[in-house]
């Protein structure tokens, strides 16, 4: 299981390791997310309704269609949740429940 964001994982956040990220969505790569990514994807989740409930792949393909300027947006949305409402999810057992919960969902049905 991996762990929730921390503090010190949300402190260096970078706009590069966020659009890393989204490149990995929008491309398909595999499902095996850092930590790091899967917190800049919950932040993703949590500030745009549109992919919400998405799955990995689905959010890839609202990432692709987004112009330069709605992405460049984006990522400065998504970081500045980061900042603002992760850190207190640190090292809580609901937040680890919540990750589970999180990886789950986000697994391929075969």
């Amino acid at each position: 299981m991996q762990r929730a964001c921390s503090n010190g994982e949300l402190g260096h956040v970078s706009d590069m390791a966020i659009v890393d990220t989204f490149t990995k969505l929008i491309f398909g790569e595999d499902d095996d997310y850092s930590a790091e990514e899967l917190c800049i994807i919950k932040a993703l989740r949590a500030v745009d309704v549109n992919v919400a409930l998405d799955s990995h792949r689905d959010m890839g393909e609202y990432l692709r269609a987004l112009g330069v300027r709605e992405m460049v947006q984006m990522v400065a949305r998504v970081q500045q949740q980061l900042v603002e409402d992760l850190p207190g999810l640190n090292g809580t057992a609901a937040a680890l429940v919540e990750g589970a919960n999180y990886q789950a969902m986000n697994r391929r049905a075969h």
